[in-house]
């Protein structure tokens, strides 16, 4: 490797992050202005809280689709391309999910187009940022996860401002507007790592020399990866509920909407604490092993929100529970980097993006569901409790598989 190139790899990968923190901030952001949009929906329209919901849980759905065919483009063309075409998709989506005059457009429109979308953002982007260090690599991904969770702290307050000074149809096209305003030169940046770029170039196989390679289909059968998939699954089942409703939730307790939002706020503020935390102490300690310790914590943490009534109490409880839930989930990019080729991460962060989308899916329409029923939120959080033991108990798996397995994918 010349000079140039060393030094190129060594700055350039930091403009890497950067891009990808902003592109995940705003790209969450524009997903996850729904939850501030539900109440305001729903009085300007009549549709029902469930209904709504399910735009987020159909959101979910297509992500999880999306997620590990946009993570194979980008294995195949690079990560640029596709997290430019999921910006302008994600654009129009907001933008014509804004128009709709019936439920059944605005769950087509909000939830397949912008979860599709959202999906070309996360798992390319992640995948890339894994190639771009071999060192450091936890706190990298965790700076970009950070970004990403920076959302509720800028995007989340700002389209409760709009709701407040708009009808939410005007609130969520100006949010489109944004998107792609920041998101289509922040894309340009973005660049495909030098390992697989060179690669890419000659006609060598880098691998040949160390051995057979592993095929695609041999990693996405291997215990590794299903132990993945399944814990991803349960820890994104575990908090999507919590978050997607903490707001209504305050709401419902007697809190005004913009101290609820604030409750959002702060719970993104600490998870940006947990992502930085959790990948430092992931790089020192090993991220399959604090992967372990944090679910288990969040677990714990999320039957807080049962006793949550006062305002200061909500703030007590999304401080650790924001902490807890944005932690563990860099860890698992890192943990597939440890384990299986850089030129098959797409693929593999794909898919256990896909599971935890999948995951993610449940909460909202779950929560509704148990709301409308019972005009309580309790149940949704003790179900969260019991899903988030089960990732603890899958994540424990995962450490006693034997060493020389795991090491033979990477």
């Amino acid at each position: 490797m010349s000079a140039w190139t060393s030094a190129l790899r060594t700055h350039y990968r930091w403009i890497i992050v950067a891009a990808g923190g902003a592109l995940g901030c705003v790209a969450i952001g524009g997903l996850f202005s729904l939850p501030v949009f539900l109440r305001p929906i729903a009085q300007d329209t009549g549709w029902s809280t469930t209904g709504i919901s399910t735009a987020m849980t159909f959101a979910f759905l297509a992500l999880a689709l999306g997620s590990i065919g946009w993570g194979s483009l980008s294995d195949r063309v690079g990560p640029r391309a596709v997290v430019l075409a999921g910006s302008l998709l994600l654009s129009a989506g907001l933008a014509l999910a804004s128009l709709a005059t019936s439920l059944v457009a605005f769950q087509l429109l909000f939830g397949v187009v912008v979860g599709v979308s959202a999906a070309a953002i996360f798992a390319p982007l992640m995948a890339c940022v894994t190639g771009w260090f071999d060192t450091r690599r936890s706190l990298a991904v965790s700076l970009v996860s950070a970004g990403m969770g920076m959302a509720p702290m800028t995007m989340s307050p700002l389209a409760a401002w709009l709701v407040q000074a708009h009808d939410w149809r005007t609130a969520l096209q100006i949010i489109a507007a944004l998107v792609a305003a920041v998101m289509v030169p922040l894309a340009l940046l973005v660049r495909r790592p030098p390992a697989l770029a060179q690669a890419a170039a000659s006609t060598a196989v880098p691998e040949a020399a160390t051995g057979p390679a592993m095929s695609v289909v041999q990693a996405v059968r291997s215990a590794p990866f299903l132990i993945l998939v399944l814990t991803s699954f349960l820890t994104c089942a575990t908090h999507s509920g919590p978050i997607f409703h903490t707001v209504s939730y305050a709401v419902t307790c007697g809190i005004p909407l913009m101290a609820a939002v604030s409750i959002y706020s702060l719970e993104g503020l600490a998870g940006m604490g947990g992502r930085l935390v959790f990948g430092l102490l992931g790089d020192r300690y090993g991220a399959a092993r604090v992967l372990v310790l944090a679910l288990l914590a969040q677990a714990l943490v999320v039957l807080g929100y049962v006793a949550a009534r006062e305002l200061s109490t909500f703030y007590t409880v999304a401080a650790l529970f924001g902490f807890t839930y944005a932690g563990v989930m860099p860890l698992f990019a890192v943990i597939a980097r440890e384990n299986f080729p850089l030129r098959m991460m797409g693929t593999v962060i794909g898919g256990t993006t896909m599971a935890s989308s999948l995951g993610m899916a449940l909460g909202p329409v779950l929560g509704g569901l148990i709301y409308d029923a019972y005009s309580s939120y309790a149940w949704l959080f003790i179900g969260a409790f019991a899903l988030g033991i089960g990732s603890f108990v899958a994540a424990l798996a995962f450490m006693r598989l034997p060493r020389r397995r795991m090491m033979a994918a990477a």
